[in-house]
């Protein structure tokens, strides 16, 4: 998550050279057909060999014992799902979906083969920790057609890596890598900034490191402090002592200068890829477009219906094992509702969101009650509106958070 910039005040108003769309046209709204019947799938496999001070997500840790019996809950849920037509994309995250070793992991990328046609390039991500990557664990990633690899690298300095509580060294993370991109095509990492105490020189030689590898991925974060989180706890009683903000924007405003050029490429608030390997996945949450979710604590969509499964692996095991839905919240979205997320997560891309999209998608009327917000910003130069398209300046971008909150806050109306 960006880094929570003041917005200027005093500017809003003005009209817009682009012409607002009329509300009497009779465009009568629908659920896009992408979102009825998704080409994307996420599967969360719970297991990791730590429990990191900064991660709030779904995980277990120090229960391998569980894989079995997890694998045939996960069969179980699969099962209930027919999935047409043949998927685009299938994210298998966690978790660490390589950590409880070769055979578990051919015996799951088995049962979601059985489950989850694939189009004929369809993109399969599996997500890793660098020291699972020993020969064998590749092997099974080829043999199954995984053509990408997601690994929670965090940071090529060992000291930040201690105080990420990360267990591999920045010697092990780059070997990894470099044993990765000689049997899978593409390689993604994640890295970290804004670690307590982190100066500028050690993250521009993070991504030295990271351009100097063959990766085609990188995907950068600040750190945040959840609750639930170790670190979050640590942070409250002055164990811990944040960046200041502004260090925090010069840090991400570096990550975006140092990816400039004709190889690399910024097309997501927090994504760089080499030009041509953009994550097609995420694209389907950034799009609005729908998607499957499978396993503990994931969260699918389709149809306008969110569905979140319980985030206990024990307890998720236990309801499907007992032929019970696994679902712990389940939200109806009113298409108002739809339309807003569809604005605003694809206002992360930096390409925009194209507005005969969403007028083809939701109707002219949903785009009318949300004019005057998307001409406040403008105005304030957060967003720039043309004939066809609406994007993020680069004002906006490092203050994403608080401009795409503005268009989260639009009230449907009375």
């Amino acid at each position: 998550m960006l880094p929570r910039i003041a917005q200027p005040a005093g500017i809003f108003g003005g009209m817009s050279s682009v012409s607002p769309p009329s509300e009497n046209r009779g465009n009568q709204p629908h659920w896009p057909a992408s979102t009825a019947q998704p080409k994307a799938a996420y599967i969360h496999i719970p297991f990791c060999r730590a429990h990191c001070g900064y991660c709030n997500f779904s995980v277990l840790a120090g229960r391998d014992d569980l894989g079995p019996t997890f694998l045939e809950a996960l069969h179980r849920e699969l099962e209930s799902t027919v999935i047409s037509p043949p998927l685009e994309s299938i994210f298998i995250g966690g978790g660490t979906p390589t950590h409880l070793g070769a055979s578990w992991l051919d015996d799951c990328l088995t049962v979601l083969e059985k489950h989850l046609p694939r189009s004929a390039h369809c993109e399969v991500t599996v997500e890793s920790n660098p020291l699972d990557l020993a020969a064998d664990v590749l092997t099974v990633l080829a043999a199954h057609q995984v053509n990408r690899l997601s690994l929670g690298v965090q940071s090529f300095n060992d000291q930040k890596l201690r105080i990420l509580e990360r267990d591999h060294t920045a010697a092990e993370a780059s070997q990894a890598i470099e044993r990765a991109a000689k049997l899978l095509p593409q390689i993604s990492i994640d890295l970290i900034f804004g670690a307590p105490g982190e100066t500028l020189s050690t993250w521009r030689s993070d991504l030295t490191c990271a351009t100097s590898l063959p990766l085609t991925h990188v995907s950068t974060y600040g750190l945040t402090y959840e609750k639930g989180a170790a670190f979050y706890g640590r942070l409250q009683r002055g164990m811990l002592k944040q960046l200041p903000e502004e260090d925090e924007l010069t840090l991400y405003q570096t990550a975006r200068e140092h990816f400039q050029g004709p190889r690399w490429e910024q097309y997501e608030i927090s994504n760089f890829a080499v030009r041509g390997f953009r994550c097609r996945h995420n694209q389907s949450y950034w799009h609005g477009r729908g998607w499957y979710a499978f396993g503990p604590g994931a969260a699918r969509y389709i149809a306008g219906v969110r569905e979140v499964n319980h985030r206990s692996t024990t307890t998720y095991i236990k309801r499907m094992m007992s032929a019970v839905s696994p679902v712990a919240e389940r939200e109806c979205l009113t298409i108002h509702e739809a339309f807003r997320e569809r604005i605003a997560f694809g206002l992360r891309m930096l390409d925009g969101v194209e507005l005969v999209e969403l007028v083809d998608e939701f109707g002219e009327s949903q785009l009318a009650i949300f004019w005057p917000i998307l001409e406040r910003l403008k105005e304030m130069g957060c967003l720039e509106i043309s004939e066809s398209r609406i994007r993020l300046t680069d004002y906006g971008i490092p203050i994403s958070d608080a401009v795409l909150s503005e268009i989260l806050s639009v009230a449907a109306p009375k």
